[in-house]
């Protein structure tokens, strides 16, 4: 459209726009935009750059941009960390009641801003912001159990459930037998309700059918909601007289997955790796002492999973060809579907409510931690000091800095190091570090090349590119602390912050480098 307009038209009519587009907003600038691309033809983003300021100019900073950056990050590893390392949808879902409990017991206090910002975030956001931590956080390797075979009861695919009311369970042991099934072993009863995804888990000390019964028995008193109807696969365990008697005599609805189908049970086998496997790991555990370990660990569990963490449900799966096309509801926890059930009294979401409002997710989760930390000492020796948590301020003083030592858990054990005390070479800014902080008390928002200019003008010939690297993480560990206070805001007292020596000093405290 523009093709009729020489070089020279239009290298006048940019210099002519360029100062308007500048000083316009947003909005107007789009409209300067349009009518300029109209004229001379040119692609928008060719656009942009030609009325964009000029090269070497530099554009206004927001003063403290940077420092609330950082403490946005501080606050997403802590609530990271309190849900159990969970992914950036269903961390976005879990903030406003996590972010409320740790408040409201004295775990958090965040300044208004970033807490604004905190829970403004995308999943997207929470994801970006987590990016760098989870790759040296640790992972954990998931494994699934072959069913066994039964033949006996009624059989239920997964296309049969039919959006069923709270009290259908599925239920499935997992074996903590360390890869081998010779000899005893403990395994996990587990049941996932298919409506709100409740999970509840018992240690058998044996895999025998009256202590199924038994385990059943214990959950249906820790449920909620009465148990109506519930579905196991086809083994021995699940598969005989006594779980089918007690079923008719107290009116609950029993079958069964088919053989060889492991979808069939795709809710309960979901669970025995993102609930069971997570805490548990595939250590093999054995004995009395290690069952009544389990009892403590699924305890906490039970609470942690059921009130505070949410998840996805699948609600449709269509096949186009070879495509499948799965559609999924908002990550929400079973307490929350619970509540939001039509079949639900009033008198039981209030009691729910009320239930949650008491619970405090930090020491539910140092709770887990420790009783995974037993359970590490019966399967392969720890170091001491990875046994015990002495206390719940200490525990949640570690959270945002536990993503830099691996998983805390049987899933996954981390080398342990000794921490280094000493220093490899002398340190570039002795002497010098006490002015470095002055500078960035005053300007918060400067790079470390403007402070390394500044101190190769105050001290000629000492200072060179060698030392950017040095003083650009000094100044990354500075903005970190200063965050932190941030986040701490109404705090007494800071979590204590990990350093090596010469390495990070808090303004105020007169050290130097």
């Amino acid at each position: 459209m523009g093709g009729g307009i020489s070089k020279m038209a239009k290298k006048e009519l940019v210099e002519t726009i360029r100062g308007r587009y500048r000083q316009a907003s947003k909005k107007d600038k789009g409209k300067i935009l349009d009518e300029f691309t109209a004229i001379t033809g040119h692609h928008r983003k060719h656009g942009i750059r030609l009325l964009s300021p000029l090269t070497g100019e530099t554009r206004k900073q927001v003063v403290g941009r940077r420092i609330y950056d950082e403490a946005v990050r501080e606050a997403v590893i802590v609530v990271w960390e309190a849900s159990d390392r969970i992914c950036g949808k269903r961390l976005k879902a879990a903030l406003p009641n996590v972010v409320d409990s740790m408040e409201r017991h004295g775990h958090l206090e965040l300044d208004p801003e970033v807490r604004s910002r905190l829970l403004s975030a995308s999943a997207a956001t929470l994801d970006r912001l987590l990016k760098p931590i989870r790759p040296t956080a640790g992972s954990r390797r998931r494994r699934r159990r072959r069913p066994s075979m039964g033949r006996q009861i009624p059989v239920r695919t997964y296309n049969d459930w039919n959006q069923p009311p709270p009290g259908f369970l599925e239920i499935d042991l997992v074996a903590h037998c360390g890869g081998t099934l010779s000899g005893s072993f403990i395994h996990s009863l587990v049941t996932t309700d298919i409506c709100t995804g409740w999970t509840e888990a018992v240690p058998l000390l044996a895999r025998e059918q009256s202590l199924v019964l038994e385990g059943l028995k214990a959950i249906g008193r820790q449920l909620p909601f009465p148990v109506l109807g519930i579905d196991s696969d086809n083994d021995g365990a699940f598969i005989n007289e006594t779980l089918v008697q007690y079923c008719a005599q107290h009116g609950i609805e029993f079958t069964r997955s088919r053989a060889y189908r492991k979808n069939d049970q795709a809710w309960i086998e979901q669970k025995n790796g993102s609930v069971v496997r997570r805490f548990t790991g595939h250590d093999r555990y054995s004995g009395r002492i290690a069952g009544q370990t389990m009892v403590h660990l699924y305890k906490a569990v039970r609470l942690y999973v059921n009130y505070f963490q949410p998840s996805f449900k699948l609600l449709e799966k269509l096949r186009d060809g070879a495509k499948t096309i799965k559609r999924y509801s908002p990550p929400a926890t079973p307490c929350d579907r619970l509540i939001q059930d039509d079949t639900i009294s009033a008198e039981m979401r209030e009691e729910l409510n009320a239930f949650r409002a008491g619970l405090d997710p930090v020491a539910l989760l140092r709770d887990i931690r420790e009783a995974q930390s037993a359970l590490s000492v019966m399967s392969s020796p720890l170091p001491q000091d990875a046994v015990h948590q002495e206390s719940l301020d200490e525990f949640l003083a570690w959270l945002p800095s536990l993503w830099q030592h691996g998983e805390a858990r049987p899933t996954h054990k981390a080398l342990v190091r000794a921490p280094r005390h000493w220093r490899t070479r002398k340190d570039p800014f002795e002497g010098v570090w006490r002015d470095v902080l002055l500078w960035l008390e005053r300007d918060p928002d400067t790079t470390a090349k403007d402070l390394l200019a500044r101190l190769s003008v105050a001290h000629p010939g000492r200072f060179g590119d060698a030392q950017l690297r040095t003083l650009q993480r000094r100044v990354k560990d500075w903005r970190g602390v200063m965050a932190r206070e941030l986040v701490y805001a109404a705090s007494d007292e800071l979590p204590p912050v990990r350093r090596n020596k010469g390495e990070l000093v808090l303004v105020g405290t007169g050290g130097g480098g």
